[in-house]
């Protein structure tokens, strides 16, 4: 039998797996701790749809069949060179999932686990591709959902998150705002916090970005230059790296570099005056509106990680992604200005070597922006 606990991450204080509680009372996040078998490609599950390929190495009973109930093909991604001219540098076309986003990875997962426990409700509060994700398969899972946006949120994401029948809750304030109206409705209604940013079992979804790209690469690339707001995905993506290590099927990490948008960069900002805590960031307005996070909640793990791996952050400014939006679409892909600041980000990486393996997410797809 599976067994699954919360820790805190801060006074390491162990709590039952279960949908009521999403932070610790001493304020601190939560992580997962399970017995994780062993796991080789022998236990890779080809017959299966998508990320529920790895479904060994996620946190689901043997027997629990929910993730085939509400799988959408999502995950599995393609991993293909940038360019004839950069044929060492990959794109892992993410945004060819079922929402248009890598947040189906998280949510999948999420809502999965959801699903198993009989949560009959769920709130989320997002910028916009996190919301579509959990209401789509909430929906899915006939799940009810509500998703908390804030009044500058993409149109079309607003439009798309309603298509999947979510009741949308609008906020007039910042990202913050938002997120704070949804912690008070989670309180007051006792409904199930799906939140991509707190709820751990997201990270569980977004870590298939890991072992794919180590299936499909047969081996971890030298870098990987990844877009940073919450960081649900470098999180993922280090943690799945954790696990491959852990069991012996890699020997080491590739070089994480996070990417932020020059308006609203509080991480970049703390990494470069050499500190683990952000300063209180004002959001200056950005086309990036998928990173646009002034005050990360994982702040200081984000920024472990990027100095355990040795990498860096990079910032981009609004005419570079613009450019850098142009220049994706002239090699065939077409993209959100969020995934453009990380393409922004890769023309100013220094390689090591004119054979540096690198990998970058296209997060999300160019018809989910304004």
């Amino acid at each position: 039998m599976l067994k699954e606990i919360y820790v805190c991450a801060t006074c390491h204080t162990a709590y039952p797996s279960t949908p009521d509680i999403w932070r610790c009372p001493c304020g601190g996040l939560l992580k997962i701790e399970w017995e994780k078998p062993t796991f080789s490609k022998k236990e890779i599950q080809n017959e299966l749809p998508g990320m529920w390929r790895y479904v060994k190495a996620l946190p689901f009973h043997p027997q629990c069949s929910v993730s085939e109930e509400i799988t959408m093909g999502e995950g599995y991604t393609p991993l293909v060179p940038l360019s004839q001219e950069d044929p060492h540098t990959f794109v892992k076309v993410d945004y060819m999932m079922p929402t248009l986003s890598f947040k189906d990875r998280g949510a999948a997962v999420l809502i999965a686990k959801a699903k198993e426990w009989g949560v009959k409700k769920v709130i989320a509060d997002s910028s916009g591709n996190a919301g579509t994700s959990i209401a789509a398969y909430a929906k899915r899972a006939q799940i009810e959902c509500d998703i908390f946006l804030g009044k500058g949120t993409s149109p079309k994401k607003i439009a798309q998150i309603s298509a999947h029948g979510a009741n949308i809750r609008m906020v007039d304030g910042t990202r913050e705002d938002v997120a704070k109206k949804a912690k008070m409705a989670v309180q007051q209604e006792g409904s199930f916090y799906a939140s991509h940013v707190f709820n751990p079992y997201f990270h569980e979804g977004t870590k298939t970005y890991a072992y794919e790209i180590w299936e499909q690469l047969n081996n971890i690339p030298d870098t990987l230059i990844i877009p940073v707001g919450n960081g649900t995905l470098l999180l993922g993506v280090y943690q799945g790296f954790c696990e491959l290590l852990a069991q012996g099927l890699i020997t080491d990490f590739p070089k994480i570099v996070a990417v932020q948008a020059e308006n609203c960069a509080p991480l970049a900002q703390a990494f470069h005056e050499q500190r683990l805590e952000i300063e209180a960031t004002q959001n200056k307005g950005t086309i990036a509106e998928g990173i646009a996070i002034a005050a990360p909640e994982r702040a200081k793990q984000i920024l472990q990680v990027i100095k355990q791996t040795n990498g860096y952050i990079v910032t981009a400014n609004e005419q570079e992604i613009k450019e850098a939006h142009t220049a994706l679409a002239a090699k065939g892909f077409y993209v959100e200005p969020t995934t453009a600041a990380n393409y922004a980000a890769y023309l100013k990486h220094q390689k090591t070597t004119t054979q540096e393996r690198i990998v970058l997410p296209l997060c999300g797809a160019g018809l989910k922006a304004v």
